[in-house]
């Protein structure tokens, strides 16, 4: 895997059918894999979290977020997309 390459994606929204395939479908059309994937449901809130490698992406950062927040208007759901240089900056202690 290339430096650099891999980027955070959040999901949050209520719990129904297809969250996963919705989003996995966006990935795999733009060639983005999935190397970390944790996911759960809490009192009916769906949370997700992945971590992609763009190395082999047909698109840049800013396209797959707007192709993810455009699912997540349409899903009802927050869907963000962050570079993992700018999450870590984020969440360091």
């Amino acid at each position: 895997m290339e430096e650099g390459t891999r980027v955070i994606i959040t999901v949050l929204g209520y719990d129904r059918i297809g969250i996963i395939y919705n989003i996995s479908k966006i990935l795999a059309e733009t060639s983005v894999n999935i190397l970390d994937i944790n996911q759960t449901i809490l009192q009916g809130f769906f949370t997700m979290v992945m971590v992609v490698d763009m190395a082999k992406a047909t698109v840049d950062v800013a396209e797959l977020r707007r192709l993810l927040a455009e699912k997540g208007r349409e899903m009802e759901m927050e869907i963000t997309t962050q570079h993992e240089d700018i999450f870590n900056f984020m969440h360091r202690i």
